[in-house]
């Protein structure tokens, strides 16, 4: 068995590079984006770094290829670079699918082995070489379709939750302010991240520049008070406070009661997964139904994460692209996820708002 490094500035290139030393039927175990070497790689230029293992029976003095399976390699190559222009999430070890099918692709997009299966099962074999890289995008998106909350309406209360420094407060901003853009509508932002005077401040601040009404509460009283005052809906910016804090832990926790109350938990988009699991559990007491994930321009490989949301069965409602208020946010409609898993960033920017 011979397994080798390639590092090569693209996918492509990486992807001709095995072709040429391994012939079409080289097994890809692993790739990552990872700094250049040499002076590039301290000037922050970064490359793609792909294992790749020999077929059986490969020798240097045996003759490789034959013209036809190099033109279906070359054929596979073309419809997945597109999807992976620069940055390229892990290859798990082993594709369990046959090349050039629908499964293979995804995962060597960086989706995880699981979904990429389950994406491939409502595609008929027989159509999934012919897709297009936009077909390969739109068929990941109808299997995300029961995991994505789509345009839906607003709640009465729209209440954000997760740890500090997740996005909570900028999210809210984005949305407040692209619903006045589009709609002329006000929604009312209620800061009960009384805790920290900044974030109070930083939400006051995006109100008055979007023109909102604005709103502090330090208790379920304050909390309550506002919603009985205000005719639309409220969005509510939450502290990120350990469970252990009394009053975070009774706001969140009535909160989750109300029936007109949809509870959204931010997540960073390079969470890890196990970090995940306790972020989930630590505000379970909130009940979210609703998951923005937040930051994706900071992560190199979301699909782990997506595809754990996905096991939650909790619905994506948002998913944020930097820092810019309004225009780094977009509603989680299953194309704008697709989009996002396969890091295909302009289409996550210009997705539904």
């Amino acid at each position: 068995m011979q397994v080798k490094e390639f590092r090569q500035p693209t996918v492509r290139e990486a992807f001709q590079a095995i072709r040429e030393e391994f012939g079409p039927h080289a097994l890809v175990l692993s790739s990552a984006l990872v700094s250049a070497r040499g002076w590039r790689g301290w000037v922050g230029q970064r490359e793609v770094r792909v294992t790749a293992q020999a077929p059986d029976g490969w020798s240097p003095d045996v003759e490789r290829r034959s013209a036809e399976p190099l033109r279906r390699s070359t054929d596979i190559i073309d419809d997945v670079s597109p999807l992976t222009p620069v940055a390229v999430p892990a290859v798990p070890p082993v594709i369990a699918a046959p090349s050039g099918s629908l499964a293979a692709r995804l995962v060597a997009a960086g989706i995880a082995p699981e979904l990429a299966q389950a994406a491939a099962a409502g595609v008929p074999a027989k159509r999934q070489r012919a897709l297009t890289a936009d077909g390969v995008r739109e068929a990941l998106a109808a299997h995300l379709t029961p995991f994505s909350a789509g345009s839906e309406a607003f709640a009465r209360v729209e209440v954000f939750i997760g740890p500090p420094g997740v996005g909570k407060t900028t999210t809210i901003a984005k949305i407040a302010a692209q619903e006045k853009a589009a709609r002329r509508r006000a929604l009312t932002v209620v800061a009960a991240d009384a805790f920290r005077a900044g974030a109070v401040e930083q939400l006051r601040t995006f109100a008055a520049i979007i023109g909102a009404p604005f709103r502090t509460a330090r208790s379920m009283a304050d909390i309550e008070q506002a919603i009985a005052a205000t005719r639309g809906t409220l969005l509510i910016d939450t502290a990120g406070r350990s469970p252990k804090d009394d009053d975070a832990h009774d706001i969140r926790r009535l909160l989750g009661r109300r029936a007109d109350v949809r509870t959204h938990l931010v997540v960073p988009a390079d969470t890890p997964v196990a970090s995940a699991k306790r972020i989930l559990a630590r505000f379970e007491d909130a009940q979210p139904d609703r998951v923005v994930v937040s930051r994706l321009d900071e992560a190199e490989t979301p699909s782990e994460l997506f595809a754990w949301l996905v096991s939650t069965g909790l619905p994506v409602s948002y998913v944020t692209n930097g820092q810019r208020v309004p225009e780094d946010l977009a509603r989680a409609t299953p194309t704008v996820l697709a989009a996002a898993m396969l890091r295909d960033e302009i289409a996550v920017a210009g997705g539904a708002r």
